[in-house]
């Protein structure tokens, strides 16, 4: 059973890197552990606890910007800006739910660290573009930082782009700074009833090419969600607008007001609609959005039961499928065909992460410049060694 070292500050971390390059130990590193389900599983010597590592460093608001230690859960930095009436505008979701946790259990950092982002990706951006500095060692035992509007290091590497999406395999952040912004007005969402998901598709591309400035597109069963934010009569004037835009469309149309948008827009954020059944597999599709009606319709044909909406304008598809002892990976990665898109396995027995490739399989030039990436960064392999593959 491995054992776990728990820093209580930057320095007491960057000493635990040291000693477990030095005894040659690799490091399971976690922050709340509300994430351990995804990627393939790992067997690592020591578990690296940065729980210990938490609290908000700074918050300025009239800047825009919140500073906070590693293990600070999500839930503190929301309250805190909460209080100002601001938020995190690419909308982490909280996976804990549909990997079998509690909720409220995730850290900025781990959300981070995955490039998570919610509804709101297509207007506000992914993680990385809202990561404005931080701080962290690496697996050669180096402290290092970065920060300011320029994030390079002497290398030139661009480390924001680098770390998110890394899933802790190039190095451990003790602190990072992120940009917040104003939390809007109001919150109305036009929703279309009994349209296709090619149907659906088609009008989500047309609002979000639109002048309405739609931040949310969703499409849920037979119900096609469109999310306006800002101050109450502007919401208004482009509501009616996209209203006109799609009347055309032969859909039965309602809404959603503030409090019931916000409802619905954290269960599109979070996967509920797939948090249910725990005993099925779930995969997650990023594809143009007007290819995901046919690659779900291919995977139907093969596999009739699967549940599956959209989010993202249709460019991001999430899918249930019945539990299998590959995770019909063939079947999902095939349908994919040449559209250029990727399938990540979100939700599967540890079995089957250990038995199939979690993450897309990487063509060999960029596989390479990974590699390269990774003896840049973790040499030794000392970070949470074998979770992406």
């Amino acid at each position: 059973m491995a054992g776990t070292i728990k820093p209580r500050s930057p320095e007491e971390l960057r000493q635990a890197v040291e000693w477990a390059l030095n005894d040659s130990q690799t490091l399971d590193v976690r922050g709340q552990g509300s994430k351990l389900a995804l990627g393939k599983p790992m067997t690592c010597d020591q578990v690296l606890d940065l729980s210990g590592i938490s609290g908000i460093v700074d918050y300025a608001p009239e800047e825009l910007v919140v500073t906070l230690r590693a293990g600070t859960p999500m839930r503190e930095v929301e309250a805190l800006l909460a209080q100002r009436n601001q938020m995190l505008a690419f909308e982490p979701p909280d996976l804990g739910p549909l990997l079998g946790r509690e909720a409220g259990q995730g850290t900025l950092v781990g959300a981070v660290m995955g490039n998570l982002a919610g509804p709101r990706r297509l207007s506000a951006g992914a993680a990385r573009d809202h990561l404005l500095g931080f701080s962290g060692v690496n697996g050669r035992g180096e402290a290092f930082k970065s920060g300011g509007k320029v994030m390079k290091n002497v290398t030139g590497y661009d480390l924001s782009k680098l770390l998110a999406g890394s899933w802790g395999t190039l190095a451990v952040l003790d602190e990072v700074s992120v940009k917040v912004l104003p939390a809007p007005d109001q919150t109305r969402t036009l929703v279309l009833h009994g349209l296709s998901d090619e149907a659906a598709v088609k009008a989500m591309c047309a609002a979000m090419g639109s002048p309405h400035d739609v931040s949310g597109a969703a499409h849920i069963k037979d119900r096609t969600a469109l999310r306006l934010e800002g101050v109450a009569p502007s919401v208004e004037a482009r509501l009616k607008g996209l209203r006109d835009l799609l009347s055309t469309t032969g859909a039965t149309m309602g809404e959603l007001g503030t409090l019931e948008s916000r409802t619905f827009w954290r269960d599109v954020r979070d996967v509920a609609p797939l948090s249910g059944a725990q005993d099925a597999v779930v995969w997650k599709i990023s594809c143009p959005p007007t290819e995901g009606p046919a690659i779900v319709a291919r995977i139907k044909a093969q596999r009739p039961s699967i549940e599956a909406f959209y989010d993202w304008s249709g460019g991001l598809v999430w899918l249930a499928l019945p539990s299998s002892a590959d995770a019909d990976q063939a079947i999902v990665r095939g349908a994919l065909g040449l559209t250029g898109g990727h399938a990540t396995l979100i939700r599967a027995a540890e079995s089957v992460r250990a038995s199939v490739p979690v993450f897309q399989p990487q063509p060999a030039a960029l596989a390479s410049l990974a590699e390269r990436v990774k003896e840049s960064f973790d040499p030794k392999r000392l970070f949470n060694r074998g979770r992406m593959g």
